[in-house]
């Protein structure tokens, strides 16, 4: 165990890891037993060295030859959109593939392999908020200025989303192409990319009718936009990558699909309550929804309780409908059949519960 704490306590920068390769990085792992794995080692400082080694390997991938600028300006751009978050997502593919396993240990190579599928998620989210952030026109992300607001950054910032994007699949194939998942592992990557760009685009259709008409702005079309512009990715990609790396087909755990696409629902309902109630020196992003005339949940009550006190009910309601929902996903997990997917769902669950607290 303290070989492996030492493993993962790094920084972030390109010196740190130099040019070790993947293989003798993984050799450095210890087996790590399955009751210590996720209580005992910080998740963040766990995933720190996993992600020194992508970054290293991207930034030689021999496929484009670097200068020192292109270099320094990928590193930078790598740095200030990956890495970040709450990693949610990322932890989600350890912690299911952990509860998958139902054994003492995980292996080096597991351990490794869970840590990069769960930064391709992470990689993925980046290149998504990057236009995201350009599309809403948005001021700050994670408690800094959105990455196209940097004046030496302006619209380059698409191109650069672009480069996050294809990082994924240079990532995927550096450690999957020999596996016998490894197309499942694509075809998943490219169906919920889509599906998620899919919802953007609902979502920013919304916006332009909603200027001039909010009939459109119903729960119905709200959760339909929201199962597609958030749930999919957030949600059901992290615990999809855990089954397939486990050797499980995603055809035979459909329910587990929709309970997973409800949570991520929950999820954007209480994305959608901070953005406009949360404190933005805690959740690190100035809300602009209500400004821009999104579609988003709030926008979706205040049209069913017009005419009342609008903050004090909108609060009530959004608390009166985090209670239902976590009952109700609950009941839904406890009815799933195979214990170790309620044991899943309700880690899921668990990292997204009164959030706002």
């Amino acid at each position: 165990m303290a070989s492996f704490n030492r493993l993962f306590i790094g920084s972030s920068r390109l010196s740190s890891v130099g040019p070790r390769t993947s293989s003798s990085l993984l050799n450095c792992y210890s087996s790590l037993p399955r009751t210590t794995l996720i209580t005992t080692i910080d998740m963040k400082s766990k995933f720190q060295q996993v992600y020194d080694t992508l970054k290293y390997e991207l930034l030689h991938d021999p496929s484009f030859v670097f200068d020192d600028d292109s270099r320094q300006w990928v590193d930078k751009m790598i740095d200030y959109n990956v890495p970040g978050g709450k990693m949610v997502r990322a932890v989600s593919v350890v912690d299911s593939y952990w509860l998958l396993k139902e054994e003492e240990e995980l292996t080096d190579n597991e351990v490794f392999l869970a840590c990069a599928l769960g930064w391709s998620i992470e990689w993925l989210q980046a290149y998504l908020i990057v236009h995201d952030d350009i599309m809403d026109g948005s001021y700050t992300r994670r408690g800094q200025p959105c990455w196209f607001r940097l004046s030496e950054i302006g619209m380059s910032a698409v191109n650069d989303g672009v480069i996050l994007r294809n990082h994924v699949f240079k990532i995927l194939k550096r450690y999957f192409h020999n596996k016998v998942y490894y197309v499942h592992l694509l075809d998943l990557f490219n169906e919920v990319e889509f599906q998620t760009v899919s919802g953007q685009m609902i979502d920013a259709i919304a916006a332009h009718v909603g200027e001039k008409d909010l009939s459109n702005y119903t729960l119905s079309f709200y959760r339909r936009m929201v199962a597609y512009k958030s749930s999919y990715y957030s949600f059901y990609l992290p615990v999809a990558c855990a089954f397939l790396m486990f050797g499980e087909s995603l055809d035979d755990h459909i329910q587990m699909k929709d309970i997973l696409v409800e949570m991520g629902i929950y999820y954007q309902v209480q994305n959608d309550y901070l953005d406009t109630f949360g404190d933005p020196n805690v959740f690190g992003k100035t809300g602009t929804d209500t400004e821009e005339r999104k579609c988003s949940w709030l926008v979706v009550k205040a049209l069913e309780l017009a005419n009342e006190e609008q903050k004090k009910i909108l609060n009530g309601a959004y608390e009166e409908y985090e209670n239902k929902t976590n009952e109700e996903l609950v009941k839904s997990i406890e009815a799933y059949p195979n214990k170790v997917v309620q044991e899943i769902l309700k880690s899921c669950l668990t990292k997204i519960y009164r959030k706002h607290k």
